[in-house]
């Protein structure tokens, strides 16, 4: 039977506070009137956790493999329910606050105990925060991540999530990993004021030196990660870049479409993916075959729909407007991206389309230094090449008339074209 809610509680030598834990949780959970279980994942204690867990828990597990990160995977492996939680066994997780979550868990995938937004507290020695606090802002600060307390173990987390990612780290930086994977895939990650307090009995597990050390390898590899072009929100955070030349480039493309753009009637914008356009425009239709960017667009725009540049699946003459910027340099070139185009368009209806010009030598050394500046983004997927001349020829032949055009550091073509009145569908 498929249980409401799971509760994950790593342990090692925790047998002065697990029993005192363990009752007030139960009498927590049990005032929420659902189906849940706990598991307790015990990392081969020696003193007598498991004695004083096995009375209170549904599950005793001893974890496979040392550390943190393994004691959490051992835990969500053996979970059953819809959502899960997690939370320490010292005392520094009330579970009280575990009904707080539950009942926040609506319209989030994650949501996350976190000592760092406003109402939050952390009760802990001044070094010790000190750390903390220099830990998160500089995860949230180099990765742009919209997260205070991205080092909290206090969460719950929507749970066939959790069985559909694959997970690295073995230590504490779990936590940060399943966060950052979980924002790349454009999940909700919701933050709620908690107090956070020390423990009662016996010594933390983490080593700072091994704990800092990990830290950097996993901020490291998340970095690479966040500036991979899948990322969901990669569009949208270009925007507010803090490369200036990047920054520069993005709005002057948003500029350039917005101002091509009449906004009087209906809109597809193909191949959306995060980009402040789409989110400026939220009665607009959004089409994209990446599902992490539409999860991520959820919140300001509701017409959103997962399909194929190859295959719009509209009726034809619907759309007044059709923006693809960014797009066709991505796909195999062919008659279908073009006929797409015409067929979805009313008669005199405008599309604005944007492409890097790789008849320009100009964008040949840009994209080149682009590359080197930002390993694993777009630059490598750039697998048609046209240019102003190429695009002038397909345009015409597919029933449309160039109107006016503008580059981006002149570089990236823009092109305002008009489908041609009387232009006949095939």
């Amino acid at each position: 039977m498929i249980k409401d809610l799971s509760i994950v509680i790593p342990v090692k030598n925790e047998g002065g506070n697990i029993k005192t834990l363990l009752r007030e949780l139960r009498r927590v959970v049990d005032g929420l009137n659902v189906n849940y279980e706990v598991i307790v994942v015990d990392g081969r204690s020696s003193d007598d956790t498991v004695l004083h867990a096995s009375p209170f828990a549904e599950k005793v597990i001893t974890q496979k493999h040392p550390g943190y990160g393994n004691a959490l995977k051992d835990g969500f492996a053996e979970a059953g329910g819809e959502y899960i939680v997690t939370m320490d066994g010292d005392l520094s997780h009330s579970p009280e606050f575990i009904k707080t979550m539950y009942l926040e868990r609506e319209g989030a995938e994650l949501v996350i105990a976190s000592r760092y937004v406003p109402g939050g507290r952390a009760m802990m020695s001044v070094g010790r925060k000190i750390l903390s606090l220099i830990l998160n802002r500089v995860f949230s600060r180099i990765l742009s991540l919209p997260i205070r307390d991205i080092s909290s173990g206090f969460r719950l987390y929507k749970a066939p999530i959790l069985r559909g990612m694959e997970l690295f780290r073995g230590d504490f930086s779990i936590l940060e990993e399943i966060a950052i994977r979980m924002w790349n895939d454009g999940y909700t990650i919701k933050e709620i004021p908690f107090t956070y307090v020390p423990r009662i009995h016996g010594r933390s597990k983490a080593k700072l030196v091994a704990f800092g050390v990990s830290y950097l390898k996993t901020l490291f590899s998340m970095w690479k990660l966040r500036n991979s072009y899948e990322t969901a929100d990669y569009d949208d955070r270009a925007y507010d870049s803090v490369i200036p030349f990047q920054r520069y480039w993005q709005r002057r493309r948003y500029s350039t479409v917005m101002r091509f753009l009449g906004n009087n009637g209906r809109i597809l914008d193909i191949g959306c993916g995060s980009s402040r356009i789409i989110k400026s425009l939220p009665r607009s239709v959004g089409l994209d075959m990446s599902m992490s960017k539409l999860r991520y667009l959820r919140m300001t725009n509701p017409k959103l729909v997962n399909a194929s540049i190859f295959g719009l699946p509209f009726r034809p003459e619907v759309f007044d407007e059709v923006i693809c910027s960014q797009v066709i340099e991505h796909v195999p070139m062919g008659p279908a991206i073009f006929d797409g185009f015409r067929d979805v368009l009313k008669e005199g209806g405008t599309l604005i389309l944007g492409t890097p010009d790789y008849g320009r030598i100009s964008w040949w050394i840009i994209e080149f230094l682009y590359g080197i500046l930002m390993p694993n983004s777009y630059k490598d997927k750039h697998i048609t090449h046209y240019s102003f001349a190429r695009l002038r020829e397909l345009l015409r032949v597919h029933g449309f008339d160039i109107k006016e055009y503008a580059y981006v550091f002149g570089s990236e073509l823009i092109i305002k074209a008009q489908k041609r009145p009387g232009c006949v569908l095939l």
